[in-house]
């Protein structure tokens, strides 16, 4: 009977400084030709940062609730360099490169085996409920700073 619990579910995982975020390709993602439909690149590095802040620590639902705030995407910048199709096994590799009192910039890459699709950095904002940037929650900045330099905090 125990042979047919599926194992937990594992979205993303820590290598070293990069958070790794599989993502399969399935029908809904593609376009009429087969290929993945531009705005779903952003679907799956957005699912990639929360798995990521997930992992760090970061719980955003207790800081919405709370009503300390939430993160807010304030710039994106995306390269599109090949298309992903249905079916395809692609992997999100995001990497925190700054650290500021109330925002974080993150660089994201899509790739299909070793060829990289998509290219994008993210600049995400701290903001408060009323929607002014503040700085972010104690405690939040240790954590980005520990992944950045390769180490995670205990939850």
């Amino acid at each position: 009977m125990m042979d047919d619990v599926p194992p937990p579910f594992v979205p993303g995982a820590f290598a070293g400084t990069a958070h790794l975020y599989r993502v399969r390709v399935y029908f809904e993602d593609t376009d009429l030709s087969g290929i993945v439909y531009h705005a779903n690149y952003l679907r799956y590095m957005e699912r990639a940062r929360s798995d990521m802040l997930r992992l760090a620590g970061i719980d955003q639902r207790a800081a919405m609730e709370g009503g300390e705030g939430a993160w807010a995407v304030t710039d994106l910048a995306i390269k599109y360099r090949r298309p992903a199709k249905l079916d395809d096994d692609l992997l999100v590799v995001s990497t925190l490169e700054t650290v500021r009192g109330a925002s974080i910039v993150i660089a994201q890459r899509i790739l299909r085996g070793e060829e990289t699709l998509t290219d994008g950095r993210v600049t995400a904002a701290f903001l408060s409920p009323e929607g002014r940037p503040r700085r972010q929650p104690a405690g939040w900045a240790d954590r980005f700073t520990a992944v950045m330099n390769g180490k995670t905090i205990p939850c």
